[in-house]
């Protein structure tokens, strides 16, 4: 058994290369090998995102607070409420991050595969960001 202490693993800044704006994570499961689970916490501010991504063996969200979007390659972007759940399909082009004007908070939990989460891609555009919404 191992108990991570709330408080005794730092927060970290999401990477510029992978994400736009102001993102926070905060980690919950790093779990040793043969695992493959991982999942963080991460918290946009209003205006903040993900680049383009893949996940390996998908990925789901459960949204925490806030105001989120989210959006498919191709897709309409959505909105995502706190009590929301969404799943990415393996190897799914996505993005997801807080709306305009409301920050939003999200449980991510992904596999890795081969050692790695995720594969990331170009950054999402402003103008892409700024597409139309649906609920």
């Amino acid at each position: 058994m191992d108990i991570k202490k709330c408080g005794s693993r730092p927060s970290a800044a999401g990477p510029e290369e992978f994400f736009t704006g102001q993102v926070r994570m905060d980690p919950v499961i790093t779990a040793p090998d043969p695992a493959r689970v991982q999942s963080v916490v991460v918290t946009f501010e209003p205006l903040a995102r993900t680049a383009w991504h893949t996940h390996p063996l998908g990925q789901t969200l459960v949204v925490l607070s806030g105001l989120g979007l989210v959006q498919t390659w191709n897709g309409p972007i959505q909105e995502i409420r706190p009590g929301d759940t969404v799943w990415f399909e393996p190897g799914e082009k996505h993005w997801h991050g807080a709306s305009p004007s409301v920050a939003m908070s999200h449980l991510a939990i992904q596999e890795a595969q081969d050692g790695s989460p995720v594969t990331w891609l170009e950054k999402v555009t402003d103008e892409q960001y700024g597409g139309s919404l649906s609920s």
